[in-house]
Parts: structure tokens; sequence; C-alpha cells
């Protein structure tokens, strides 16, 4: 990167503005959409409809007295916060957010570094934004964020495998671990059509890594009172809730970039000549990075939190199986490229396509038996004829029917 020292303070008070925004809307826009969702209003009385509903929890969140438990590990206990939500901002600077534009008569692409292990940089920012969980629980000096914290430990260990074999799949595929690389690799066809399993894997690794329902076992409400966080408060709180929002977009950026060809126009905007040209592609990329955004609303309004056992065999038994064969499927592929086999797409495309069919129905037959089974061992509870005895409601007091006529006419 040649740009001067003032271009890289630009961008990166851009992407941390970029981030801010997104956060302070994706709030807001939870609340509403789930309200929806279960036919409730979200926040409407804070600004323009509840639109500054995030400002105003902001704001009390900074005036809330910051209590501090006499039994923590102080130390530690503050840098837990900082180091959840660092990490997940340092891992968008490798993003790319559109190709070369001029910015006050400097041309300069809009990513902020170009690393050539960019994917490998981002797994990393991903482990180590999760010892602030671990380190929160541990610090707290009770059993409940503990608790929280070793369940994160097990979470990590189990999708974060899932997450960096999909990343694999893409970047043997593609040839490089450069983002920017692997973006202009999918100027035709987005990998998505062409590694689905992947993709599916890392779409629900994702949501593993970022602790969101049902996948949010380390701060079950039921269950651990808070999690990890219970012990929090003011600031402290404010910051481990700005790290879950930010990891939520920067999973979702790495999902764009990997997998929906990063900044490139989707059809139809594609056929337009200029649209992958100048500032256009931003809107593409955040339109696509708000889709994903979407789907993680989508699944907290909709379904119930996974039991552990359940969590730890779907990525044990099914999401790092499926990945594995992916990437020694993508190998093969590539080796086969670079022997000269140029038929690749269409046969690969296919063969994803299939993959993930069956992968699908295996999944509904297994739980379609589970449920039979299920079934098969309730009791069956055969209903009595209906009779006037059928439910045992006592009889009714019967009401002398000349006091009845007295008390109507008054």
């Amino acid at each position: 990167m040649t740009d001067p020292w003032w271009l890289m303070l630009v961008k990166v008070l851009g992407i941390f503005l970029f981030l801010l925004l997104t956060v302070v809307l994706a709030i807001v826009i939870e609340r509403k959409v789930v309200g929806r969702m279960q036919m409730r209003p979200g926040p409407n009385r804070v600004g323009p409809k509840g639109w500054l509903q995030s400002l105003a929890d902001a704001i009390k969140l900074a005036l809330k007295e910051d209590i501090t438990p006499f039994n923590v590990d102080r130390v530690v206990y503050a840098m837990a916060p900082v180091i959840s939500t660092v990490p997940a901002i340092t891992a968008f600077a490798v993003i790319p957010l559109g190709p070369e534009v001029s910015i006050f008569g400097h041309r300069t692409a809009l990513q902020l570094a170009d690393l050539p292990i960019a994917v490998l940089f981002i797994l990393a920012m991903s482990s180590i934004g999760v010892y602030g969980i671990i380190l929160a629980g541990w610090s707290s000096g009770s059993a409940y964020p503990l608790l929280g914290g070793i369940r994160s430990t097990a979470q990590v260990i189990s999708y974060e495998v899932a997450m960096g074999l999909a990343f694999a799949s893409v970047f043997l595929y593609a040839g490089t671990m450069s983002t920017s690389g692997i973006v202009a690799a999918q100027d035709r066809v987005w990998f998505t059509f062409l590694m689905l399993p992947s993709f599916l894997v890392y779409l629900t690794a994702m949501v593993g890594e970022t602790n969101r329902a049902p996948f949010d076992l380390p701060e079950a409400e039921g269950e651990l009172v808070g999690g990890f966080h219970t012990e929090y408060s003011s600031l402290k709180f404010a910051l481990f809730f700005l790290a879950e929002y930010i990891n939520m977009t920067t999973v979702s950026a790495v999902a764009v970039t990997l997998f929906l060809g990063g900044w490139h126009a989707p059809f139809p905007f594609n056929l337009w000549p200029a649209a992958n040209t100048g500032w256009w592609p931003v809107l593409w990329f955040t339109a696509k990075l708000w889709g994903f955004i979407f789907v993680y609303i989508w699944l907290r309004g909709t379904l119930p939190r996974l039991r552990y056992d359940q969590f730890m065999a779907l990525g044990w038994k099914i999401l790092i199986p499926v990945a594995l064969s992916w990437v020694l499927l993508a190998a093969g592929i590539r080796s086969l490229r670079n022997d000269g086999y140029e038929h690749w797409q269409p046969l690969l495309a296919g063969i994803s396509t299939l993959a993930t069919v069956v992968l699908l129905l295996v999944l509904h037959r297994k739980f379609s038996a589970l449920s039979g089974r299920l079934d098969e061992r309730a009791p069956v509870v055969i209903a009595p004829p209906p009779s006037e005895s059928t439910f045992p409601t006592p009889p009714l007091p019967q009401r002398n029917p000349s006091r009845v006529k007295e008390d109507v006419n008054g």
C-alpha cells in the first residue's frame, strides 16, 4: 500500500464509522423486525418512529453506575471487554469494500490493508476475540459467568475448525489467501454456486462463532442468568454488546467477500457496464451485508435455543465432515485446472448442488426418524366418549327464579 498517512487515517475513520453506524441501525432494526414477527410494536418513542432508540440506550449505559464485584481479578476483568471488541474491529481492515476510486485526487483501493494472508488474519482475529469471553467468565469470580466462559471455549473449538475448513476450500480453489484476489476470482461466477456446501457450513459456523440465537449458549439467560457478562455493567457491558454486533457485521462481510462476489454487482445490475466502477460497488457490498444481518435477525425471531449436546453434535458430526470433504474436492478440482482441464465450473456447480440436496435429504430423514421415535415412545391417550361428566366441573348452584325476577326488577 502506497497511500499517504492522511489517506490511511481517513480509511481507518471511515471503517470505524461504517461499523458504528451499522451497529446503531442493526439494534433498532432487529428490535423492530422481531417485534413485527411477534406481532408487537418495536421501539417507537425515542426519535422519529423510535429510530433514535440506540442512541438513548448508549446514553443510558454510559450513565449507569459501574459496579465491580469484590472478588474479581480487576486487571483481567477490565481488559476482557476490550479484548473482545478490538479484534472484531481490526478484522474488518482486510475486507475490500470496492475497487480503486479517487479520493482527493489520489487513486486508492477501498480497503485498508491488502494482506497476502488476509484469510488467516481474519481467523486469528476471530480466535483472539473469544479470549475476551473466556477471560470475562474466569475473572468474574462467580459460577454462572465461569460456566458461560467454559461453554464458549468448547463452542469456539468446535466451530472454528468448521469455519477454517470452509475458508480452506475457498482459497484452495481461488489460488490465493488475499481477500482482494478472492473477490477478483469471482468476477464471473460467485463461489456460493460452486461451493454451496462450504457456504452453508460457513453460514452455520458464523452464527455459532458470534454466540447468536439459536447458538447463544454462553449467555443463555434461562440457564446462566446472563452468562459470561453477568457481573458486568455500564460501559464494560456496552463494549460486550458492541463487540457482538461488530462481530456480526465482520463475519457477514467475510461471507460476502468469500462467497457472494464481494463488491461485484448482483444480477441484473451487473449488466450495466458502470456497475462495478466508482462508488457503486460500495452499495452492492452494503446491500449483501445487510442481507446476512437480516438472516441473523430472522434466526433469532424464529428458532429456539439448541441443547448443548445438539450444538456439539452439529459441529463435530455434520459441519466438520462436510467441510473436510469439500476441501478435498476443491483441491482435486484445483489440480485438474493446473493440468489443463478447463471444463471445471459446470462440473463443480453440478456436484455442489447434488451434494447439498443429498445433505439436506439426509438431515431431513434423520430428524424425521427422531421425531417418529419420540412419537412412538409417547403414551397413547384415548379420549373418553363425550358426555356430561367428561370434565370434572362441579354443578353450578341453582338460583331461585323468584329471586332472579326480584333482581331484574331492581
